[in-house]
């Protein structure tokens, strides 16, 4: 039997052998784990110091897209707006008055809408690298990523109820104290306690990662499966499987917006919470 094999490029994200077909006497080269590991692009993996893999570069490009988006469109705003600015607005627009104001309000939520548009379109960017040529890789598809937006989220959410509400209303904030629940109020506030201070960060990155992950793989295996199947009477089966490509492709555009906006709703949430007066 001939054995699938892992490419060491780390531009290569399919990592299958490209000679294997159907019938040609080797398994089906499954996407899996390997298709999520990259070579570095320079450095030593191994930890003996610095390394720059392929996810990095493209965080690295899409943190220069976003800036450079939106440097370009409001270096030199205009009255009548341009198509660049245009653009620019409608998608801030949409964050401020469609997320921040909607969650937050208007009077209290203005401050973090820098924040929430960051996150927004950064997140937004790293998903869309998933359907990028070459790119062909989503980089909250590793846990990293999104448990560090989360950790930011977390570290301004936990800090903003301490400074509005000090250390006994952050603590009954954090807890959902309710005196009239009575003797069931330490079950209770332990549980809300660990919801929110433990469950809360936890579900806000893994939801993010999850769902990109389990696209990027879905992809991946219809992508794998058209080519693998292109041989004698199974080039039928690889026209259905390319059309698969095709509608996952375009339901991942979808799903990539979904998730950006989850992310940031889910954060907007958090710091309204934050905000509003224990009773």
């Amino acid at each position: 039997m001939k054995e699938p094999a892992v490419s060491a490029d780390p531009t290569q994200t399919l990592a299958f052998d490209t000679s294997c077909h159907l019938f040609d006497g080797c398994g089906f080269p499954a996407p899996g784990l390997h298709s999520f590991m990259f070579e570095p692009l320079w450095g030593d993996a191994d930890g003996n110091g610095f390394y720059f893999n392929k996810p990095m570069l493209l965080a690295l490009l899409g943190s220069i897209i976003v800036v450079g988006f939106f440097w370009a469109a409001f270096a030199r705003p205009k009255v009548v707006p341009g198509k660049l600015q245009m653009i620019a607005e409608a998608g801030y627009d949409f964050v401020r008055r469609g997320v921040v104001y909607e969650t937050i309000g208007k009077k209290e939520g203005e401050k973090y809408v820098p924040l929430a548009v960051s996150l927004f379109f950064f997140i937004w960017m790293l998903n869309l690298w998933s359907i990028v040529p070459v790119a062909s890789f989503p980089v909250t598809s590793i846990i990293a990523y999104p448990a560090i937006l989360a950790a930011i989220v977390y570290v301004t959410w936990v800090s903003l109820t301490f400074k509005r509400h000090g250390f006994v209303g952050a603590f009954k904030n954090f807890t959902g104290y309710d005196k009239s629940l009575g003797a069931v109020l330490p079950l209770s506030m332990t549980i809300e306690l660990a919801s929110n201070l433990l469950v809360r960060p936890f579900t806000h990155a893994v939801r993010l990662f999850a769902n990109m992950f389990a696209g990027h793989t879905l992809l991946l295996l219809f992508t794998i499966a058209s080519w693998y199947m292109l041989n004698g009477i199974g080039i039928a089966y690889s026209a259905v499987s390319f059309v698969m490509v095709i509608v996952m492709t375009a339901f991942e555009l979808f799903i990539q917006a979904v998730q950006a906006y989850v992310f940031v709703l889910l954060t907007c949430t958090f710091i309204q919470g934050a905000l509003a007066e224990h009773h």
